[in-house]
């Protein structure tokens, strides 16, 4: 792939296509109005969200895709639930050499990606990496688009539509 593509919507030309994409923050925090964002705490990869009943807790972590016929791969940055006991543990192992060889950890995805059927609420499985890189989100088997996606990988095209749709927001 090239280090530009031609936009099939703008018809121009553009840097890339990026090979990671995510949102800054999890749904249920880009949910809360924001007068109540007061509620949570946010870093960039933490999130913890208070509610009158319950305390929620997700991370951030790379959900990576195989990009056919090439050596490197797509990503999107996504966030996870996690129980509040699974927390604490990557809290307490987050500067900490070997936690890679931690078990995974169950979570939720709670990230909107834009496919034709919602992604929220997806099964996944949490891999923890060496320090200082983000955990590795692996999608329980199913027939939905993302998990066939980071079963089977994609085309350098599909790499392009994703960047396309994120290029021009307006249009689709």
């Amino acid at each position: 792939m090239s280090d530009s593509y031609t936009c099939r919507t703008c018809s121009g030309e553009h840097p890339g296509p990026p090979l990671v994409w995510g949102a800054e923050a999890p749904t249920p925090y880009l949910s809360l109005p924001p007068e109540e964002r007061d509620r949570a705490l946010l870093s960039s990869d933490q999130c913890v969200i208070e509610t009158p009943d319950d305390v929620h807790y997700f991370v951030r972590g790379r959900l990576e895709i195989p990009i056919l016929g090439s050596e490197e791969g797509f990503a999107w940055l996504v966030w996870v639930s996690q129980s509040a006991t699974s927390f604490a543990r990557a809290n307490e192992l987050w500067t900490t050499p070997g936690r890679e060889r931690e078990p995974p950890t169950f979570g939720w995805l709670c990230s909107d990606l834009p496919y034709p059927e919602t992604t929220l609420h997806l099964k996944t499985r949490v891999h923890t990496r060496p320090v200082g890189e983000r955990p590795f989100v692996e999608l329980e088997p199913s027939d939905h688009p993302l998990t066939m996606e980071q079963r089977e990988g994609i085309t350098w095209r599909r790499v392009q539509e994703i960047a396309e749709r994120f290029a021009h927001p307006e249009t689709k």
